[in-house]
């Protein structure tokens, strides 16, 4: 085999081998409830990363049980951690526009989500959270573990009936 030949097959091979930014994670296989894209480097389609509910569903899970001011009483909210979203997308921006379905959006620093177990809550009190509800997707802060959240400002950014997240 001549050396040209020999070049071109093992820079195919190397290529085929080589990590796919743009392109890796899964495409969803029923309808996406989020949308994140923006500053990433990882994608399932044309600069985008779509989830469906059971993409979220494997992603490492947190669970809060907490007052918040939109529930009578102590709920236990279950969904992602909000950090390991950003990991699978590789995030590369320091600001989340988050955005509900009815087109309200919060501006979120990309650090609270590293910082806090942020919980992307997809169930509350053990049952999915359906739209009408405030679903499919509630952004929750710990306010259980972390008394200083429960404010204004954390109360603005825990949006619900999210669908996208842009990052920049």
């Amino acid at each position: 085999m001549s050396f040209t030949r020999r070049a071109i097959l093992g820079g195919l091979a190397a290529a085929s081998t080589a990590p796919s930014f743009g392109l890796a994670l899964e495409q969803p296989k029923s309808t996406p409830v989020l949308t994140v894209r923006g500053k990433v480097g990882q994608t399932n389609g044309a600069g985008d990363a779509a989830f469906d509910l059971d993409m979220l569903g494997r992603l490492p899970q947190g669970v809060t049980e907490t007052e918040t001011p939109w529930y009578p009483s102590k709920t236990r909210f279950e969904g992602p951690l909000a950090a390991e979203l950003l990991k699978s997308v590789d995030c590369q921006g320091q600001t989340l526009k988050v955005t509900a379905l009815n087109g309200y959006a919060v501006d979120i620093p990309a650090d609270d989500f590293r910082r806090w177990p942020v919980i992307l809550a997809t169930h509350v009190d053990r049952k999915p959270i359906s739209v009408r509800e405030k679903g499919p997707i509630f952004v929750i802060y710990p306010f259980d573990r972390e008394p200083s959240l429960y404010n204004e400002i954390y109360f603005g950014r825990s949006i619900w009936q999210v669908h996208s997240i842009e990052i920049g």
